[in-house]
């Protein structure tokens, strides 16, 4: 599968879809991982989840579930409402059922009323059979009513295209619709034995065993309720495994999870995975055909610390997932951990983000413009694609000046505060954006944690600043730091420019904050990183005096490092004015002032520093400056000034990097 002609939601996400194009493809016996879709909110998952609908829904039998809703979705009615679903007829297959889990659920929710079996079996019969009937006749068959205690955690991933709501509609209309008469061509208690002979059931008589399931789910402690949801498990994947063995019949299953990293997401999880493991590991059965889609934007408990370090795998990117690259990275088969696959979602790159905006607003020609903003909104949000629509939807909405140009910069400079409208609420960006990475956490934690972003490295921050234990470990498990390649544990770029614009709303807080820091790095003998919080308090000649001093003493690139490093500070500039404006205020040119080392790294600490901040300088204005800058520098160095000269021509001729790693 290609990405060609796909959604908005698959750019940047193929692997996946060729991961799962591979695993619909193999024998139904072939083992396949749960695929787990890992970020933060807003990295994408539900539009992944959206996209995998869009190229399969219409070829295979697929179900879809999102346990972040309200609604509370205990095991049981997750996997009736998924059964339902996989029901579905589809023109080249026959339909799929599911009796055996039908009737494990039919004889456990049912209050039974006898307790022995001294009644006789033949009355335990009756009493199901009769159950079935009622069920059928009120609603077309026993899972169908399902979907009115789980129709609440049926609705569309966020962000899905009208294609995929289109065959997600088509999946759940023929998904409900009734059946008349026998779905399974009898009575559901013609395959009771199937239960006498589970290992998790004590009794191997048929009915007995029945009548044990229903003592569980109504009089059982909570280590036979869980019994009694593995022993569902296990039928719904017995019943998956004789779908796929009969003929004219699908081959393999699409299950999608949203939101697993809830409750009961997390239980759901836990029961399949056992279910799959005791199933084909510890009693030898074929696998499942069963191919497994699941988001979370949180770690997993049962995976041990946020760190990772306790558990056997290493998370991978989505780019390169295959089966041959799960197959050679799983650990060994005696680990319920084999069957897990966890893919890292990345933030989308330069062109990625530049596609999605041309999809976005090719339908708008007025807006047509505005696709010249992409390596700026690629800057701010660090590729977030949940980031770039609210941009966009900014943009859009309160009427940004299309044309570049010094009108645009400033209007552009106070974008934070600009409203974003979602259906009846309206809200600032930042306050909407933080709203959206930060639920759950209270206002005492969000004002820690805008405080320790004052350090682009949030360990030292939170050790500094001393927030309390714990705000750390849940950032990591929210998975809020920036992703794989950064060499410290820096927050997502588009996080901490929200909460730094929130810091600066509070002068005094930002002004303790970079002081701590600035102490700290001090008396840990770290200079650059002294510059860099000084320079962030607006100390400029302190930082001047530094560079220049370093000048003459290090290599020149050496040199540019640590000038990169430092004015990638953070600023709390006015609001108003373009990046001239703004520079023209930092370091003003006196009339006849001499052209020095001291001026002119004076004037190329401000320059860059109102450069590094996307809303500082939108169009990359400053970049000409930059470039003399360092062509006066190389001036004024009597050797070792190559470094210098490319420099200069690489801001003269700057081309953008396809991925905002790093801070500038």
């Amino acid at each position: 599968m290609t990405e060609a002609g796909g959604g908005i939601g698959v750019r940047g996400r193929s692997g996946i879809v060729s991961l799962v194009d591979a695993c619909l493809k193999e024998a139904p016996d072939a083992e396949r991982p749960v695929t787990m879709l890992l970020g933060p909110r807003g990295s994408g998952a539900s539009e992944a989840h959206s996209a995998l609908m869009e190229h399969f829904g219409p070829e295979y039998p697929f179900a879809y579930v999102n346990f972040g809703g309200t609604q509370t979705l205990l095991p049981r009615y997750a996997l009736g409402l998924l059964a339902r679903q996989l029901e579905r007829k589809l023109p080249r297959y026959g339909r799929s059922q599911f009796p055996l889990l039908s009737l494990g659920l039919l004889a456990s929710d049912q209050e039974l009323r006898m307790r022995s079996l001294a009644e006789g079996r033949r009355a335990v019969q009756r009493q199901l059979d009769r159950f079935q009937e009622e069920n059928e006749a009120r609603h077309g068959d026993y899972l169908a009513a399902f979907f009115e205690v789980g129709m609440g955690a049926v609705g569309m991933p966020e962000g899905a295209s009208s294609v995929a709501l289109a065959v997600f509609q088509d999946a759940l209309r023929r998904g409900r619709r009734r059946l008349p008469g026998r779905v399974f061509g009898g009575k559901l208690t013609a395959s009771a034995h199937w239960y006498g002979r589970h290992p998790l059931t004590r009794s191997q008589d048929t009915m007995e065993a029945l009548v044990e399931l229903n003592l569980w789910r109504h009089e059982g402690d909570e280590e036979e309720q869980e019994r009694l949801d593995r022993v569902l498990f296990s039928a719904f994947l017995e019943d998956l495994r004789r779908n796929a063995v009969r003929s004219f019949m699908p081959r393999s299953y699409l299950l999608l999870l949203d939101n697993s990293h809830t409750e009961y997401g997390r239980r759901f999880l836990d029961l399949l995975i056992r279910a799959r493991h005791d199933d084909t590991v510890v009693a030898g059965l074929d696998c499942d055909p069963l191919t497994v889609v699941a988001s979370s934007n949180r770690w997993l408990p049962r995976w041990g610390p946020a760190t990772g370090d306790a558990w056997p795998w290493r998370l991978r990117g989505p780019d390169r997932a295959s089966l041959a690259d799960w197959n050679a990275h799983r650990p060994t088969r005696d680990s319920e951990d084999s069957w897990w696959y966890p893919l890292r979602l990345r933030d989308l790159n330069l062109d990625e983000v530049r596609i999605r905006i041309e999809l976005q607003l090719g339908s708008r020609p007025d807006l047509a413009p505005f696709t010249r903003l992409t390596p700026f909104v690629h800057r701010l949000t660090g590729g977030l694609p949940r980031a770039v629509h609210q941009v966009l939807d900014v943009l859009r909405q309160s009427g940004a000046p299309p044309e570049g140009g010094p009108e645009q910069d400033r209007w552009l400079r106070t974008l934070p505060d600009r409203p974003l409208r979602i259906g009846e609420q309206t809200g600032t960006l930042a306050e909407t954006a933080l709203d959206h990475l930060l639920r759950g956490f209270d206002d005492t934690a969000r004002t820690a944690l805008a405080e320790c972003a004052a350090a682009r490295d949030l360990a030292v921050g939170a050790r500094v600043l001393s927030p309390g234990e714990g705000l750390f470990g849940e950032i990591r498990s929210r998975w809020l730091l920036a992703g794989p390649g950064t060499m410290v544990h820096a927050l997502h770029p588009w996080l901490r420019r929200l909460l730094l614009w929130q810091l600066a709303q509070r002068p005094d807080d930002w002004e303790m904050a970079h002081e701590l820091l600035a102490d700290h790095y001090t008396t840990e003998r770290r200079p650059v990183q002294q510059m860099y919080h000084l320079l962030a308090l607006e100390r400029i000649d302190e930082v001047t005096d530094h560079l220049v001093r370093r000048f003459p003493e290090v290599p020149a690139v050496q040199w540019i490092s640590e000038y990169d490093a430092i004015t990638a500070a953070p600023n709390r500039l006015p609001a108003g004015g373009g990046p001239l404006e703004l520079l023209a205020s930092l370091a003003p040119r006196l009339p006849g002032q001499a052209v020095d080392a001291e001026s002119v790294i004076r004037g190329l600490v401000t320059a860059r520093w109102v450069w590094s901040d996307p809303l500082g300088d939108p169009g990359m204005r400053l970049n000409d400056m930059i470039a003399d800058g360092f062509t006066q520098l190389s001036q004024l160095r009597r050797n070792d000034i190559v470094a210098l000269f490319n420099e200069a021509e690489r801001y003269r001729h700057w081309r953008h990097p396809q991925t905002a790693g790093g801070e500038g």
